[in-house]
């Protein structure tokens, strides 16, 4: 007579099978941030983290270190680092000053003619990507490592920044260049009398929410029945509808309070566009794959014929011209361009990366996961403030959340 032992399941292997194809990682920093939002709502005076005026204030103020995050996330997955883009952005702030503001004012700068705002903003751009150039070519063709570079450059850049702003201040910049950080979409509500909004919201911005809610449930249908198709594992029905509401709800909401407020800042359909932009490149080109796999295992994709020094080269290219954008928009948001902008910022970046979900080796990252790193350092540090906690205390919160962000990637790793 033969006996079949039968292994009884945990309970945690019974949540575990019923989670299969979830992203624990990606979908626990979004509870993360739900459970922030709440937490501060609870916690500050008369709930001020969720009123209208806080909600445009903290877009508009944490929109340059997401702008940073999409660049920075792309470096680290190929299994880089950037610590200069603080400091390119605030020299690039001082050129956006030098090309729009005060050429023939500032000392040396006679021979430039004054540029309009937009051949500013461009040409302040354009020195970014030669100042990612400049570091691609140390890190992609002479073979220093980017910690070391970027070092350099963040003393260089910052020494640049100084020399051009001659240790003062630029400013203030055309109402059109000041837009770009401070401005928003209808901020005067023209449109609102033509379809009948109460004048209490924004039209545009609750049109905009609501075909944002609407693309939502479009690109993730879309994407889940792509991967039907393909016959690759996707997130249990109960998860992918649960988790779609409460992105919409969240969105909505956003948006509500938005148009309540000014509108939709103009920092933060520059965003959106960027984060668009670049989850297509990372997913669906090939420049997107050559940086995974370059970071995932350097000498396979050596091996398989990638141009690795191309690749790196380009990186720094791009985020070269992304720290640039992010010191425009800082610029047009403090309306002057200073030798200290930007101070930091390279450690907010790198930070919004890593607890959103990348990998400190390299090969695994996703820009909507650095987002919601960006995201929930801004709700994290808004919060502390309007609750009227110490410098010292953020710090130290800050950096503990940092380290771990990184522990539970070690963590996740080894169990698999």
């Amino acid at each position: 007579m033969s006996t079949a032992t039968t292994q009884k399941k945990s309970p945690f292997d019974a949540i575990k099978s019923r989670l299969q194809g979830v992203d624990l990682r990606q979908n626990g920093i979004f509870l993360a941030l739900i459970g922030l939002v709440i937490f501060f709502a609870a916690t500050t005076p008369n709930a001020a983290s969720i009123s209208p005026t806080n909600f445009s204030n903290l877009v508009v103020q944490n929109g340059y270190i997401l702008v940073l995050a999409i660049g920075m996330v792309m470096v680290i997955i190929a299994g880089h680092i950037d610590l200069s883009v603080g400091s390119i952005a605030a020299f690039i702030g001082a050129v956006a000053g030098i090309l729009t503001v005060r050429p023939i004012e500032q000392d040396g700068w006679e021979w430039l003619p004054a540029l309009p705002w937009w051949g500013g903003i461009l040409g302040a751009i354009l020195v970014g990507a030669i100042v990612g150039m400049w570091q691609g070519f140390w890190v992609a063709y002479v073979g220093i490592p980017a910690f070391i570079v970027t070092l350099a450059g963040m003393l260089l850049f910052r020494g640049l920044a100084l020399m051009t702003l001659q240790s003062s201040n630029i400013g203030p910049f055309p109402d059109e260049f000041r837009a770009i950080g401070n401005g928003f979409i209808d901020k005067e509500k023209t449109l609102n009398g033509l379809i009948g909004i109460p004048e209490q919201f924004n039209a545009i911005a609750l049109i905009i929410t609501a075909l944002g809610v609407v693309a939502i449930w479009i690109s993730q249908l879309r994407t889940r029945a792509g991967k039907i198709r393909y016959e690759q594992p996707v997130e249990p029905v109960f998860w992918f509808y649960g988790k779609n509401v409460i992105l919409s709800i969240m969105v909505a909401y956003l948006g509500i309070q938005l148009s309540q407020a000014n509108g939709i800042p103009i920092t933060l359909v520059v965003v959106v566009f960027l984060i668009l932009l670049y989850t297509m490149i990372m997913n669906k080109t090939p420049f997107g794959r050559y940086i995974y796999a370059i970071g995932g295992n350097l000498n396979a994709a050596v091996l398989s014929g990638i141009n690795v020094r191309l690749v790196n080269f380009f990186l720094f290219v791009n985020i070269g011209a992304l720290a640039a954008l992010s010191g425009v928009l800082i610029t047009a948001r403090m309306n002057s361009a200073v030798p200290k902008a930007g101070d930091g910022f390279e450690l907010d970046a790198i930070s919004s990366v890593f607890i959103g979900g990348a990998a400190v080796q390299g090969g695994v990252g996703t820009v909507t996961g650095s987002m919601l790193g960006g995201m929930i350092q801004g709700v994290l540090a808004n919060g502390m403030n309007l609750n009227s906690v110490g410098i010292d205390v953020q710090m130290t919160i800050k950096g503990l959340v940092l380290l771990l962000a990184v522990a539970f990637d070690v963590w996740s790793k080894r169990r698999k």
